[in-house]
Order: structure tokens, then C-alpha cells, then sequence
């Protein structure tokens, strides 16, 4: 790993919004909408923090017809990127806001994706 990318990850790790979207990938891929819809931020604002990660290379993206989607980096991920995200999971595991958070995730995910997009296209 250079310093280059070791700032860049500590950089995407500086920030409570990025780190709360991060942790939410942490059971497997997410649309945009549902991580806006967890955040409670504007799409614009969660699409600007989830390119951090992406540079960063925390995070993966994909584009399935309309939806954008995000997961944990796995494929081309370092050992070092691995282990910075393990860290990080395992760190704030007990977090309240985290486990709040996975709760509402978890109401989330039981929606539409159609639903939670309308709310944001108004």
C-alpha cells in the first residue's frame, strides 16, 4: 500500500456519514436508494460520500438498469483494504448508532426499491 492510498482510505474513514454507509454493506449489496433512505441524507449527498469509498477502494459499484448498487470491496481488494474494513465492522460492532442503524436496515431492505426512489424523485 502507498501513502497515497493510506490517506485516502484514512480520508473516506474521517467521516461518521461515510463510515455508518460503509458498515451498512456489511450484509451484502445495497441500491442507492436504500442507503439514502438509511441515512436520511439527500441522494446527491450519499452518491458524493459512497465515490470516497469508491476511490478509496472500500467499496465496489455497479450499475443493474437504473439502480446503482454498492457492496464491500472484494475482488480487487487488498489484504490492507480487507483488513482496514474487518477492523473497522469489528471496531464498532457494539456502536448503538450502528446497531440502530442495522435495525433500520433491516426495514429497509423488506421495501420496494421503487417506493424508496419515488420518495426522492418529487
Amino acid at each position: 500500500m502507498t501513502l497515497k492510498q493510506y490517506l485516502s482510505i484514512t480520508d473516506a474513514l474521517s467521516d461518521e456519514t461515510r463510515v455508518r454507509a460503509l458498515i451498512a454493506l456489511r450484509n451484502g449489496e445495497q441500491c442507492l436508494c436504500q442507503i439514502v433512505e438509511l441515512l436520511g441524507l439527500a441522494p446527491s449527498t450519499i452518491s458524493k460520500h459512497l465515490d470516497v469509498l469508491y476511490r478509496a477502494g472500500l467499496v465496489e459499484r455497479t450499475r443493474k438498469g437504473r439502480w446503482k448498487y454498492f457492496r464491500l470491496a472484494e475482488k480487487e481488494a487488498s489484504a490492507e483494504v480487507r483488513r482496514v474494513i474487518d477492523l473497522t465492522l469489528d471496531a464498532l460492532r457494539d456502536e448503538p448508532v450502528i446497531e440502530d442503524d442495522a435495525r433500520k436496515a433491516r426495514r429497509i431492505c423488506r421495501k420496494d426499491l421503487s417506493d424508496l426512489v419515488s420518495c426522492y424523485r418529487k
